[in-house]
Formats: structure tokens, sequence, C-alpha cells
């Protein structure tokens, strides 16, 4: 009940500041929504990409799952939620960046890393990571000899990459991107340090988004 209580004295917060305070960015959102910027983020509840952001409502069109996966491009008569989302955001929003926001100690691949044919994930969850089963299968192989912990940040990270090259496979986002309409990012939030990092495509790294605060 103190859980609830606390998410209703919240919105109170909320609703004082954007609507009884100043309703100045709500007169604007009620008529309609122009984010520019689509987050694709896990459903982890210390990685809300508004508040790791500092954004303001209306600022970010944002997807979570487990694991912050996209799917490739598969137009058939199944259910989609992240490609239903992809494509109203990119089609309809018309946003002009796509960020890809991983994390460190991330539960949906350390559920991946530790699973196997004899020891399932879960009804659902085991088939949407497998998504990510190829950056499992790439770290097993080239860092077999390194502790669990960091073949897991390794397929975190990997993981990320498989997502970005899934969002190439839809012909409407390559499209975008072609015409430079669109950009793709793949952010890192190291939780331990408190750092973003950002995928260079050059240097196929993870590097610093901004330096250590002081």
């Amino acid at each position: 009940m103190q859980d609830i209580q606390k998410l209703i004295s919240g919105f109170r917060r909320f609703q004082r500041q954007f609507f009884h305070s100043d309703d100045t960015l709500f007169d604007q959102l009620r008529r309609k929504q122009t984010p520019k910027v689509l987050v694709i983020g896990c459903s982890d509840s210390r990685v809300d990409p508004a508040i790791v952001t500092d954004c303001r409502p209306g600022d970010l069109f944002v997807i979570r799952n487990v694991a912050n996966l996209v799917p490739p491009y598969e137009p058939d008569s199944h259910y989609h939620g992240v490609s239903s989302a992809l494509e109203y955001a990119v089609r309809f929003l018309e946003v002009e960046h796509i960020i890809v926001l991983g994390h460190s100690q991330c539960g949906g691949i350390d559920a991946l890393m530790r699973s196997s044919e004899q020891t399932p994930i879960g009804e659902f969850i085991d088939h949407w990571v497998d998504i990510a089963r190829p950056a499992k299968h790439a770290v097993l192989k080239d860092l077999s000899s390194k502790p669990p912990e960091l073949q897991c940040r390794a397929c975190e990270q990997a993981a990320m990459l498989i997502s970005l090259e899934n969002l190439l496979t839809f012909p409407w986002i390559t499209d975008r991107v072609e015409q430079g309409k669109l950009a793709i990012h793949g952010w890192y939030f190291d939780l331990e340090a408190g750092e973003m990092l950002s995928y260079n495509p050059e240097t196929c790294l993870f590097e610093k988004l901004v330096g250590n605060v002081r």
C-alpha cells in the first residue's frame, strides 16, 4: 500500500508542476506530440530513459522491453509490439534519432547467459532473448576464460550491436538513414560507474559520452 501511495504522491507533484504552476508545456502536448528522439530501452526499473537523460514529457518516444532488444523486420501475421512502435515513431512521428539504450547488470542478458536446453529461462522470455543468442555464442567463444561478470558485460554490449543491425533491416528506417533524416545510436549505461558510453562504429568501441562529473 505504501508503494501505491508513493505513486499517488508523485502524481500530485507532477500535476502541480505541469498543470497548476505552469501549463505551457501541456498546452502544446494536448494538441500533438513531436518527439525527435526514439529510445529503445530495457524494462529494468533502474534505467528509466527519461530519468537517466533528465527529459521532460514529450521529449522522448520510448519503447521498453526485456534487454532492450530489437527484432529483425518480419512482416507477418504475428504480434509485433516493438516493430509497430518503431513504425509509428519513424514513419508517422518522423523522429530524427533512434537510441538503443543498454545497461550493465541486465537481468535479461544474465538469464540468457545462464540458460541452457536443460534450464530454460521462462515461458516467454526464452524465445524473446533468442534475438541476442548469437551475442552469447560469440562471447563464450572469444571470452571463454573470462569471469562471468565480464562475459555478461560483453554480451550486453554485443546484443546492442545486434539490435542496431536489426534496425537496418526495416526498409523505412534504412531509407531515412540513407537520406540523412535519421541517425542511429548505441548508448550503454554503466550502473556501477554512473557513466554513459556510446558505441563508435569507427573504432568499434564503447566510449565515454561525457566526462566524469566532479
